[in-house]
């Protein structure tokens, strides 16, 4: 009864994963891992234990790869600290945790009774389960399964660009909560060629805190906003 069982569970769990994954996985001992929870693992060797946590830290930098040249394809002409940011912004423990409750990630975890699961438990499988398309099915598997299964449906990457560069909005609604008077003024309109640059200061409580230029007055604005927010420490 028990071995009947544990095949039917092995079963779901087989077409389960070819739902998500959109291909049948070759090894399903390494899926199995990369949902195990550290609480319930067993030891293996001088401490480390087969939970998914091995499967994680490599799930990290297969997805960070992916990530990075996903966005170096798509923007060629934005520069390193813009790239890095939006990276950052995909992979962060919060959208991953959202995307893996999307995928329905945290009903395959397996932890303890006595472990309470928390969000990061979710964020954590998933790199763990980059982690195994990639011991199982190669890069080139792995890549496909981000690019056409998770960008593709699951993240709506104009939105976060977005949300990820309004520095104007979030250096407002700073001075709000901290009673500061923010306010943006045009210091020079420069003609250059056909085009008029617009030099933007950011200004604190009336004192100058940065000045950035660009040929459209919004984008001068968010980059002296995005300088203040530096020079500042706003996160």
């Amino acid at each position: 009864m028990f071995n009947f069982l544990r095949s039917k569970n092995e079963k779901i769990f087989a077409i389960s994963l070819k739902y998500i994954l959109g291909f049948s996985p070759k090894s399903l001992s390494i899926y199995k891992q990369a949902f195990r929870h550290n609480s319930i693992a067993k030891e293996i060797k001088d401490g480390v234990k087969d939970s998914n946590e091995r499967l994680e830290f490599l799930g990290d930098s297969v997805l960070s790869t992916i990530i990075a040249d996903f966005l170096f394809k798509k923007y060629p002409y934005k520069d390193e600290g813009y790239l890095t940011k939006m990276r950052s912004k995909i992979v962060s423990r919060d959208h991953l945790n959202k995307l893996a409750l999307k995928l329905g990630l945290n009903k395959l975890i397996v932890q303890s009774h006595t472990t309470q699961q928390n969000a990061s438990m979710n964020g954590n499988a998933f790199e763990a389960l980059v982690g195994a398309i990639f011991l199982d099915r190669g890069f080139s598997e792995a890549q496909n399964f981000i690019l056409n299964r998770i960008l593709k449906f699951h993240v709506d990457v104009e939105k976060i660009i977005e949300t990820e560069t309004d520095f104007k909005s979030k250096l407002i609604e700073w001075g709000q909560k901290e009673k500061k008077n923010i306010h943006f003024k045009i210091m020079n309109e420069n003609n250059v060629g056909h085009d008029k640059q617009y030099v933007i200061a950011t200004l604190v409580n009336n004192e100058i805190i940065a000045e950035e230029r660009h040929f459209s007055k919004k984008k001068a604005e968010q980059l002296s906003a995005e300088a203040t927010c530096t020079k500042l420490g706003i996160e």
